[in-house]
């Protein structure tokens, strides 16, 4: 009887041990369960980020490239006025003898023709590498965050801060939101920093028509929109006023399909837009030798 009663015992005290055992199994399963999906997530997370980083980098690259092939453009058409500008000397040479004109002063023309255009390419190439500096500053100063409701580029010598109208105003409206003021902060840096610039503010929307209280249509919003941006950059950021221009283009300057969600959110978007003082190129144009106008 005894034995039997301590068989009985031994076989329950086992299966309890066997029980124990298998829940401190499951638990740990569990437990490294979850630690598996966090460091998939975590992993899942920093792919995304590089894959952003590396899009960004690619267009970049793409964006110099094309840089480098207008600034290629651009000094090969002036190797064809410096050959024209050569050519005529040599006819001026050639005819020399019959016209009685001056070689010295032929030569003082051609070289004030060639330094102008000298100084064309220089002032050119300045402004190209200082917008691509304008750029990749108010790149590295933007978040990852940011860098998702924000797009810069430099398309032909001027620089394009595309911002998401989500981020700039509360919904339906031309006011800017809190959200939208770190943002600002750090593009009213890089325009003050910048003085040589004019700043354009123009507002885009989609197709979708509206009709509010003191808002027409989409051409008010675009407007009101760019203006209510100029005035924050002016207000609370100290931008010069006189440097800063507000328009807005309604829904006729689209980039993409009005036919899609996505593309309305692509259109409904402000663009600040810089570029170099028009009037220091005048005065360049002005200062052209009267032989290299010809």
């Amino acid at each position: 009887m005894n034995r039997n009663i301590l068989a009985t015992t031994m076989v329950g005290t086992l299966v309890l041990l066997s029980s124990c055992a298998s829940k401190k199994q499951l638990q740990n399963c569990i437990f490294e369960n979850k630690e598996l999906t966090g460091t998939v997530m975590s992993t899942k997370e920093q792919l995304a980020t590089a894959q952003a980083r590396v899009a960004s980098l690619e267009e970049q690259l793409a964006q110099q490239r094309e840089l480098n092939t207008q600034q290629k453009e651009y000094i090969d058409q002036q190797k064809k006025d410096y050959a024209l500008l050569q050519n005529s000397l040599d006819k001026s040479l050639n005819n020399a003898s019959q016209n009685n004109v001056s070689i010295e002063k032929l030569v003082d023309q051609i070289n004030a023709s060639n330094q102008y255009i000298r100084h064309l390419v220089d002032v050119k190439t300045k402004s190209d590498s200082l917008n691509l500096v304008l750029q990749n500053n108010l790149t590295r100063s933007l978040s990852k965050e940011e860098l998702k409701e924000v797009d810069v580029q430099v398309l032909k010598g001027v620089v394009y801060i595309s911002l998401a109208d989500n981020m700039l105003y509360r919904s339906g409206s031309y006011e800017i939101n809190d959200r939208a003021q770190e943002t600002l902060s750090k593009i009213a840096k890089i325009i003050t920093d910048y003085k040589d610039y004019d700043v354009l503010i123009e507002g885009n929307t989609d197709d979708v028509p509206i009709s509010r209280e003191n808002i027409r249509n989409n051409w008010d919003l675009s407007c009101l929109r760019a203006s209510s941006v100029v005035q924050e950059l002016q207000t609370r950021y100290g931008v010069d006023p006189k440097r800063l221009t507000a328009g807005g283009r309604g829904e006729y300057n689209p980039i993409a399909d009005n036919s899609t969600a996505v593309g309305k959110q692509r259109n409904r978007r402000t663009q600040i837009i810089i570029t170099p003082k028009l009037d220091e190129f005048m005065d360049l144009i002005e200062q052209a030798p009267e032989d290299a106008e010809k």
